[in-house]
């Protein structure tokens, strides 16, 4: 089985894409905290603590008494203070206020992250032709997932005091693209296509591709389970209210509406979903291991297997334990960790393919 890869080109453009490499790495890791501060922040319903938005501005939180008070009375004019949390302490209104500033703040520090040096490879000619549009499209959509962010936030702040589950959806999908995007260009970059093309790793790409398609749709899935809190609808596994097969789970009319807004639906659509991607990915595994992936390649595979079994652990034990917090934001990191294993594995294998 061929496993060694054959790096081609001068050893200054091998040392620049390594380079490049490692500071998309360093995105993705900062990214991935992103996601699962973003999660906190829906988990301790914090974020609509917050309710304007200055992209540009915005950098430091309130730092006398005088701007906390104004903080706090701006919060007091929308639906969440007024619906939900009369009679909130200021001192309870930090607690909350704290983790939408740090998931903002960390958007921020990301774009800064990303355009300084961008801005330096690209003065120093460091990027190619081919990977400058790439890099611009990275540019562009970590921009959109902060107007969406936004976007988000703003469906709260009308008369419903809660956010749009298909915005929440929308905002985690695009986190996910972005984050799965830069990851695959990285292990492109750090591990170019082999000389020599093995056609029997071709068909395993392939699969390899349709699993990261799966393993996406799960999230958003779960996307739509907390943006409705179907986590605390029922808490038992396998059951739902003692049944396989709940009752009520087309209730919504028309019926096509119902994976999507029925509170039922969409948590046993999570739950089955999560269980028939572990047993795909069984099949993957089996499937790398027939066509004799060795060293590295066999390792991603090895791990995407792990992974995804720890994955519907954790997700069965946030579910009978009524979605407690940290155990619910492990989950969320293991979702985003099941993705990543699968978009490596994936790419290893097509760089192996030639």
């Amino acid at each position: 089985m061929v496993e060694n890869f054959t790096i081609i080109g001068t050893s200054s453009s091998r040392t620049e894409s390594r380079q490049i490499a490692i500071w998309l790495l360093i995105c993705c890791a900062v990214v991935f905290a992103m996601v699962v501060l973003g999660g906190l922040t829906r988990l301790t319903h914090s974020g609509l603590s917050m309710v304007d938005w200055k992209p540009l501005t915005g950098w430091l939180p309130p730092l006398s008494s005088e701007a906390w008070q104004l903080e706090f009375e701006n919060y007091q004019r929308f639906p969440e203070y007024q619906k939900l949390n009369q009679g909130m302490t200021l001192a309870e209104f930090k607690s909350i206020f704290w983790f939408e500033f740090s998931h903002r703040l960390l958007g921020r520090g990301i774009g800064v992250l990303f355009f300084v040096p961008f801005l330096y490879f690209l003065l120093s000619r460091k990027i190619d032709r081919g990977l400058l549009p790439k890099l611009l499209f990275m540019f562009v959509l970590g921009g959109l997932q902060g107007v969406l962010g936004w976007w988000m936030v703003k469906s709260g702040l009308l008369e419903r005091p809660d956010v749009s589950h298909y915005r929440l959806t929308a905002h985690l999908g695009l986190a996910v693209l972005i984050f799965g995007y830069m990851l695959s260009v990285a292990v492109t970059l750090l591990v170019p296509k082999a000389v020599i093309v093995d056609d029997r790793l071709r068909g395993l790409g392939r699969f390899g591709l349709v699993m990261t398609l799966v393993v996406f749709v799960v999230i958003l899935s779960g996307g739509l389970v907390a943006g409705l809190d179907a986590g605390f609808a029922y808490n038992t596994f396998p059951l739902m209210d003692g049944r396989l097969v709940p009752e009520g789970l087309f209730d919504h009319a028309p019926w096509y509406i119902n994976p999507l807004e029925n509170l039922i639906t969409i948590q046993f659509d999570h739950r089955w979903l999560a269980v028939a991607t572990l047993l795909a990915v069984v099949a993957l595994w089996q499937h790398a291991l027939r066509r004799g992936v060795t060293g590295s390649l066999r390792t991603a595979f090895h791990l995407v297997l792990v992974v995804a079994a720890i994955q519907v652990g954790l997700g069965i034990a946030t579910l009978v334990l009524v979605v407690p917090v940290a155990l619910a934001a492990l989950h969320q990191a293991g979702a985003l960790l099941l993705f990543s294993v699968i978009v490596i594995a994936a790419q290893l294998t097509r760089q192996a393919a030639g």
